[in-house]
């Protein structure tokens, strides 16, 4: 069956206005898509009550998505490597909605190294663990986003190399705070059905790592007739935020080079871009597209709550465009998915604690995985995810 490209949604029932997206070919076609599941309603910030809570307790789990990802059966099993018996006492962090499977991760390792206690206490929030991380108090942390880039130059300063970061799981499809996929949409009346990241570069970045020229009207991305010279309004978040760093590292970063945003009002520059807007959160920017017939903006999937068009995506032109629907968000082939991390301090030229080797590695194999998949939240890896981060593990300096 063909990846669904969504388009506009009609609230309150389940069927959206589609063009398909083959996704050997990236041709599309006029049709129909039915969702299981209609779009979620408006999302509010947490309160102050309820991140304290959060933070003390854990974020408390969503309801699963009606669809679940089946098992990759191709993962490696789990074998222990050590002959030896493992033990000792550690002492982990975790984001607040990682707090839950971080401990079913680790009460699955336990039973192969019963001498092995890991305690993940709280607080539970992924930067007050980054920062533990720097000061040496923990060993471990699970985080469900990127490293700030403050808190890696922070380890940098303080050890005079990176943390060792390597991805754990996918994120949700989804689900609210619980690290959606995002999605690049444009109003429903916008004929433009899907952008490679090449395109999003040129539009967005001041740095086009990408080797784009400026791109700031419709008509040079194809559009014709009335909307070819209309210019193009950006809709994105002030840094830093966890979606905007995710964005700017998978789009705007490139060839080992840092991207920056094209100048928004809400950032302070001078002068300000008068076709660029940053919202302070990721919660409003639906609603400014939804609004803006020329506007074009990046969302995290639980916050699409208006009648907007999602966008198929690939990294260059020529590559097949996968739309983010949840069966290419659960296959981890659309461009922007997301993944989990354990960040440890791992010295160049000396090996990795053997505890936490052995936590990664079971948390990478099958059986590791499919703890993921009985929680029913975050998705599982993929095979090519778990291999490349096994590779991360073994070739860490």
């Amino acid at each position: 069956m063909t990846a669904s490209l969504i388009t506009a949604l009609a609230f309150g029932g389940t069927v959206v206005s589609a063009a398909t997206t083959n996704t050997a070919t990236g041709s599309a076609t006029k049709g129909m898509v039915y969702l299981a599941v209609p779009p979620a309603n408006s999302l509010t910030p947490l309160t102050p009550a309820q991140d304290a809570y959060d933070q003390a307790h854990g974020r408390p789990l969503p309801t699963p998505e009606l669809l679940q990802p089946t098992a990759d059966q191709t993962l490696a099993d789990y074998t222990p490597k050590r002959a030896d018996a493992l033990r000792g006492n550690y002492h982990c962090a975790a984001s607040d909605v990682l707090a839950d499977l971080s401990k079913k991760w680790i009460a699955g390792f336990q039973k192969y190294y019963p001498g092995v206690h890991i305690a993940v206490a709280p607080p539970y929030a992924g930067s007050l663990g980054a920062l533990e991380l720097i000061k040496g108090n923990i060993d471990c942390v699970f985080v469900s986003r990127e490293l700030k880039p403050t808190d890696i130059q922070g380890f940098h300063d303080a050890f005079g190399y990176d943390p060792l970061s390597i991805p754990i799981s996918g994120g949700s499809y989804r689900h609210f705070g619980f690290l959606d996929s995002i999605g690049f949409i444009v109003n429903k009346d916008n004929p433009i059905d899907k952008l490679s990241f090449d395109q999003l570069d040129s539009i967005l970045s001041t740095t086009r790592n990408r080797g784009g020229a400026p791109i700031t009207t419709w008509g040079q991305l194809g559009v014709t007739g009335a909307w070819a010279d209309k210019p193009i309004h950006i809709v994105g978040i002030q840094p830093w935020n966890g979606f905007e760093e995710f964005v700017r590292e998978r789009v705007l970063n490139y060839n080992g080079k840092r991207g920056e945003w094209r100048p928004g009002a809400a950032i302070g520059s001078t002068p300000a871009d008068p076709n660029v807007h940053w919202e302070k959160t990721v919660f409003n920017v639906a609603t400014d597209v939804s609004n803006d017939p020329y506007a074009i903006g990046y969302t995290g999937m639980a916050y699409v709550d208006q009648p907007v068009k999602v966008l198929a995506l690939s990294n260059h032109a020529q590559d097949p465009a996968h739309a983010p629907t949840y069966d290419n968000v659960s296959a981890a082939i659309y461009p922007l998915s997301r993944v989990t991390y354990l960040n440890m301090n791992k010295q160049p030229g000396h090996a990795l604690d053997p505890v936490l080797e052995e936590l990664t590695r079971f948390i990478l194999s099958r059986q590791g995985q499919a703890v993921v998949g009985k929680q029913a939240v975050f998705l599982p890896l993929r095979e090519s995810q778990a291999d490349a981060s096994t590779f991360l593990l073994n070739s860490a300096p």
